[in-house]
């Protein structure tokens, strides 16, 4: 069994390590090219930043476990709210920002819904999958239209490509490919390890996929906002974290749907993505509560964390088999 524990974490690693030079070496290469930067955060970054979470969804669809493709796209939408935000806001209150207010937050409640009702039948079919694809097509026309007159970059896409390093066109084109090639590797190692301990536990691939895979795909999310607030800048990891869960419902949910279109049960189905939209609700309520600030406070971080802890208690007290 050491074997496939040993796997998973140097897979963790290299798939989160890779991910951050894919994500360099993409977005300096576009630039290389003469892209605009505007383009470079609508897309690059955007979708950079949900490699690891997209890549090992596609190996595992691939290699038939669609039931950790989903667990792996539902669950780190749980951790991000429930881990992520909960352990960043007992750092420092977290105040969410205008964008977000106006925008990004209502698109989540949006998508989470809308996800919800295509996943209703128990199942996500093809046309589930375009459905998915078509929404994040949308959201990022509406962005770019929304931009497009000022031609001026949001503070929050241009603070996230100063943090990538400024490579010529040889360095980018180099650890686009070395960054590409070790996403793949690292990715299918993480899928078997995470296979083969389901099966050595006696637990569905879903439960993986859920806890184990969902939490090390979204330690690049915990390490940005915790990062974030510790540097003061608390404004960035409420928005950090709903664009990366509209990515992980729009683009990594869709492609489990779109190569295998994999059922699951009414358990599944109620009990994780009733905590997912039951922890998107509590950010609403912390946003837009009648009387209170919009702000995630030292308190309500400790109520969605806690909230996190008592979902994996219960998510581990009713595994199913494999």
């Amino acid at each position: 069994m050491w074997v496939p524990l040993l796997a998973l974490v140097l897979g963790l690693i290299t798939l989160v390590w890779s991910a951050d030079r894919f994500l360099s070496g993409a977005a300096s290469t576009a630039l290389n090219f003469g892209v605009p930067k505007l383009l470079i955060g609508l897309t690059v970054v955007a979708l950079g930043t949900s490699a690891p979470e997209i890549l090992v969804s596609f190996t595992a669809a691939l290699d038939g476990n669609p039931l950790l493709a989903i667990g792996n796209a539902i669950g780190s939408n749980i951790v991000n709210i429930g881990l992520v935000l909960g352990v960043t806001a007992l750092i420092a209150p977290l105040p969410f920002s205008p964008g977000v207010l106006r925008q990004e937050l209502p698109w989540l409640l949006a998508v989470t819904l809308g996800t919800m009702v295509l996943m209703f039948d128990l199942e996500l079919s093809r046309l589930d999958g375009v459905l998915l694809l078509a929404g994040l097509g949308y959201i990022l026309y509406r962005l770019a239209r929304q931009v497009r007159g000022t031609n001026e970059v949001p503070d929050s896409m241009q603070e996230e490509l100063d943090e990538l390093p400024q490579l010529d066109r040889r360095q980018g084109f180099f650890w686009l490919i070395i960054g590409l090639v070790l996403l793949l590797i690292s990715a299918r190692v993480l899928v078997w390890a995470a296979t083969e301990i389901a099966v050595w536990l006696g637990v569905s691939q879903l439960i993986i996929g859920l806890t184990v895979v969902a939490i090390g795909t979204s330690l690049p999310e915990l390490a940005t906002t915790v990062g974030a607030a510790l540097k003061g800048h608390t404004e960035i990891a409420i928005g950090n974290v709903v664009g990366s869960n509209i990515l992980n419902l729009l683009a990594v949910l869709a492609v489990p749907a779109l190569i295998s279109a994999p059922v699951f049960d009414n358990v599944a189905f109620w009990r994780d993505c009733g905590m997912m939209l039951a922890l998107t609700l509590a950010l609403a309520l912390f946003a837009y509560g009648i009387g209170s600030r919009p702000v995630i406070t030292r308190f309500e971080g400790a109520v969605i964390l806690l909230g996190w802890f008592g979902y994996n208690f219960v998510l581990f007290q009713h595994v199913s088999p494999a």
